[in-house]
């Protein structure tokens, strides 16, 4: 396991220094599910939710948290994306909702926190709008799938 390079010599909590790299194109790309009722599917596959377009509002929803995650992870650089997209797809059996994040930048660092905040608030925002008719809901499998480019070059998941 490599180095933790949040932590300085002392023990005590940093913000890595990334003067010294190379602005470079940076990409990845997260993952995660919601699972719900079938009827709570059925209510966003229709557009019949009692708040609106869930969908919409929660692509937006997420692309916000990608931009905003250095506000809410301690530690992360705040960056110029690039580019933020965000996909759902149903899923009919077992009923659930799919979110996929890609948020790409050129700069020092890499946005796989990005990607993954973008995942948890595009879900997160699914069960607000929908709680009121299924609040068991359940968010699982949050991942990084992909990562490239910066010093460590490519990465994808179960290669």
């Amino acid at each position: 396991m490599s180095e933790l390079t949040h932590f300085d010599a002392s023990g005590h909590a940093q913000m890595v220094n990334v003067g010294e790299k190379d602005a470079t194109r940076r990409v990845a790309i997260a993952r995660g599910t919601i699972a719900m009722r079938a009827e709570t599917l059925a209510l966003i596959r229709e557009g019949r939710a009692a708040k609106g377009d869930v969908l919409g509002v929660a692509r937006i929803a997420a692309i916000q948290g990608a931009k905003r995650t250095s506000d809410l992870i301690p530690l992360c650089h705040p960056l110029a994306l690039t580019r933020v997209s965000v996909d759902f797809t149903l899923d009919e059996t077992p009923a659930a909702v799919h979110c996929t994040a890609r948020v790409e930048t050129i700069a020092r660092t890499g946005v796989e926190m990005e990607a993954l905040t973008a995942v948890q608030v595009g879900l997160l925002t699914l069960y607000d709008m929908c709680k009121a008719a299924d609040r068991g809901m359940t968010i699982t499998d949050v991942k990084l799938l992909e990562k490239h480019g910066g010093k460590s070059g490519d990465w994808v998941a179960g290669e």
